[in-house]
């Protein structure tokens, strides 16, 4: 494979030598996304067979189609994951549960329905009733902060989304540091880069939060109160046309992916805010000059980060696209971070915007049947946290005294591990 920190290799040397699933290569894919939108934005990759989709509209045209092209492609990971389990791993996740394809792994008719529950707890007007609750919350987690300087990643961005969705769940905020353990252990797994190490530490701890939340899905069974976890537990799920209540398997699999999909890629988000707004000075300016602007602001850092990066997929027919034919049973890899940098779609893609009139276009969230669920809940977060930070943190700057930003080493996700910023902290006005 080619040396993935060296750019001028990656631009010249044969596509398919690129070893674009290494840790090097993720810290800065776009040159090499922009190079196989315009040479190959269909590819087949001659050794593992799985198809690269890179171009907006193509994108679209895959998750526009979800029967053709399955969510269901965690039955395809699982079994090379398996045949390569390590037998310590094996016999941890052997004390807990299997999970069930519920909603990001799920097809219709199923997916449906599962979503259908889950949404309750994400409606436009539960949400639109957040903003006093979200603004109180950003105040106090500002309060806590240093009062010069900090690592804001672990100082305010994990913490927002966490808070939030451990008060929609219905679970206490002093259980923040193993919610968070947890969500970084399934992370971890999602990368597709964790080492032995990693991956038993990440089975423990998928373990963990299995007993935690059996425990908790019981206490809400016979003490119903008025939160997410409660609804989830008493729904009715029809099958077959018969009600049930959903089991472990299905609860877990539905609680994973609120924790994770509520608090990382927002987390994330909410840091590449505060660092792409403290590089573009001009535009932070007319931010915290017009705090209208919030909500367009929020659009293109989405569409510029892409938190979801990638996004797997499974043909389930005979198809073909931009001339390469695809076979039932390939995976496909959609490639979200380069469709949001597709020249065709958004002009000048490579530049940060806070102006951009299409910005919402972006596929940060994914797109079809399979939009993030939680996509309202974050643009609430993070349209009401920006203009606050940016007014009581004064002089807010980037600590470049602590080193290079790095990402995170992922397949699906992308985020910078740590941010350093010092500031002058201002009181609540």
């Amino acid at each position: 494979m080619t040396n993935t920190t060296n750019k001028s290799d990656i631009m010249t040397c044969p596509i398919h030598e690129v070893d674009t699933f290494d840790a090097g290569f993720l810290q800065d894919p776009y040159p090499f996304y922009a190079r196989t939108r315009e040479e190959a934005p269909v590819y087949r990759h001659p050794d593992s067979g799985i198809v690269f989709i890179s171009t907006y509209n193509l994108i679209r045209y895959v998750v526009s189609k979800p029967r053709l092209y399955s969510n269901k492609f965690a039955e395809r990971m699982q079994p090379d994951r398996s045949s390569n389990m390590l037998e310590e791993e094996k016999e941890i996740m052997a004390r807990g549960w299997i999970v069930a394809d519920t909603m990001l792994t799920a097809d219709p008719p199923e997916h449906t329905r599962y979503r259908k529950l889950a949404m309750k707890a994400f409606t436009y007007r539960r949400v639109s009733q957040m903003t006093e609750y979200v603004e109180d919350l950003v105040h106090d987690l500002i309060d806590a902060m240093p009062e010069d300087g900090c690592e804001f990643k672990a100082s305010f961005a994990n913490k927002l989304p966490m808070y939030v969705i451990s008060d929609a769940l219905g679970v206490p905020r002093s259980q923040f540091s193993k919610f968070e353990s947890w969500s970084n252990a399934f992370v971890a797994l999602l990368s597709g880069l964790a080492d032995d190490e990693t991956r038993i530490w990440a089975a423990k701890n998928i373990l963990e939060f299995q007993q935690y939340f059996v425990e908790v899905i019981e206490q809400k069974r016979t003490h119903p109160t008025d939160d997410v976890i409660s609804d989830l537990v008493h729904a009715d799920l029809a099958s077959e046309g018969d009600p049930r209540k959903m089991t472990y398997e299905e609860l877990l699999s539905i609680l994973q992916q609120l924790l994770v999909a509520g608090n990382e890629t927002t987390a994330h988000t909410l840091t590449a805010g505060v660092k792409f707004l403290l590089e573009h000075p001009a535009q932070l300016a007319r931010l915290k000059a017009d705090a209208s602007l919030a909500e367009n602001t929020v659009e293109e850092v989405l569409r510029y980060l892409s938190p979801t990066n990638n996004m797997w997929r499974v043909a389930t027919g005979d198809d073909e696209i931009a001339g390469v034919k695809i076979k039932s049973g390939d995976l496909i890899l959609l490639r979200y971070g380069s469709g949001n940098r597709d020249e065709a779609h958004f002009s000048d893609a490579d530049k940060f915007d806070i102006d951009r009139q299409n910005a919402k276009e972006h596929l940060a969230f994914g797109a079809g049947i399979h939009t993030c669920i939680g996509a309202q809940l974050a643009r609430k977060e993070m349209i009401t946290a920006f203009p606050i930070i940016f007014d009581r943190l004064e002089n807010l700057a980037l600590d470049s005294s602590k080193g290079d930003l790095v990402y995170i080493p992922s397949v699906l996700l992308r985020g910078v591990m740590n941010l350093n910023v010092t500031y002058i902290k201002r009181p609540k006005s």
